[in-house]
């Protein structure tokens, strides 16, 4: 196991396969990598593969700083796991919150971002835009205060979780696309979620809903495919195509019928077009 530090000190873990261009693998909140479990092995056999755990997540250790876990802090841990590396330029892939992540990487260090894929994410403000509408900006302070005055009562409940019944919802409810995602392929995401620590994921969902860098896509000039699920419920397809059109030169890629774990469900068609993107910026 490999572990960078981040600027306050916080352990993060950071995983490295392959060889030759670089890119790094940039997941969404509550996530560990899941996602990533086709497009991986089809990438390493012609780049260097780098990922790594958010703070709090996965294998990497809670924020030292409780306070530092916004996108801007996540972006930075990106750049240090890059300099531990000894990687100087990378494309960065994002899925979800990755994507706000890989803008902010963008913001603070241009000349190591050698080109951005951004999977079923926005520029920001995600929890206005949850479902098409602010319904869970709405909520989400209510239950950090729940949290902050019952933290164990949450914790009980956070855990007690059953990952069957929430897969079993996520299908029936049209979150993911029932008949082309395999619950093996889901189940890892559910798992992960029940192991973070509430707090902090609700402080977290907090920062990311709150940061946006709109301001910063007419500025972008690093090489930009934008890609969507055509019934994304969390990041609705309209978002996705407002962020490629205010990016100077950004490919667009809609998925017919793929939802925000599209990189599950329709793997083939997304590594092709990732890999054909790659083979333009790294030629």
């Amino acid at each position: 196991m490999t572990f960078a530090e981040g600027p306050d000190g916080t352990r993060l873990f950071y995983e490295s396969d392959g060889a030759g261009p670089a890119v790094i693998l940039c997941d969404g909140i509550a996530c560990e990598g899941f996602i990533w479990r086709y497009l991986q092995p089809g990438l390493t056999p012609a780049h260097r593969v780098l990922h790594f755990n958010y703070r709090g997540h996965g294998r990497s250790g809670p924020p030292l700083d409780p306070d530092r876990v916004g996108v801007e802090d996540h972006a930075r841990d990106l750049h240090r796991v890059l300099d531990h590396a000894g990687v100087k330029r990378a494309v960065i892939i994002a899925h979800s919150m990755g994507t706000q992540v890989a803008l902010e990487a963008w913001r603070q260090r241009p000349e190591a971002v050698a080109g951005m894929v951004l999977i079923c994410g926005s520029y920001g403000l995600i929890t206005r835009t949850f479902h098409g509408s602010d319904l869970l900006s709405v909520a989400l302070p209510k239950a950090i205060e729940l949290q902050q005055r019952f933290p164990g009562l949450m914790r009980a409940l956070w855990s007690r979780g059953p990952v069957g019944l929430s897969m079993w919802v996520a299908r029936a409810a049209g979150e993911v696309d029932a008949l082309r995602l395999r619950s093996e392929d889901l189940a890892p995401y559910f798992e992960h979620v029940v192991r973070l620590e509430p707090g902090m994921f609700l402080r977290m969902l907090s920062a990311a809903g709150a940061h946006t860098a709109e301001d910063l896509l007419p500025e972008i000039t690093a090489p930009t495919l934008v890609v969507a699920g055509e019934r994304d419920t969390f990041t609705p397809v309209r978002y996705a195509e407002q962020m490629a059109r205010q990016i100077r030169g950004a490919e667009f890629l809609r998925l017919d019928g793929a939802s925000h774990t599209a990189p599950l469900e329709q793997p083939e068609r997304l590594q092709a077009a990732v890999l054909a993107f790659l083979a333009r910026v790294h030629p």
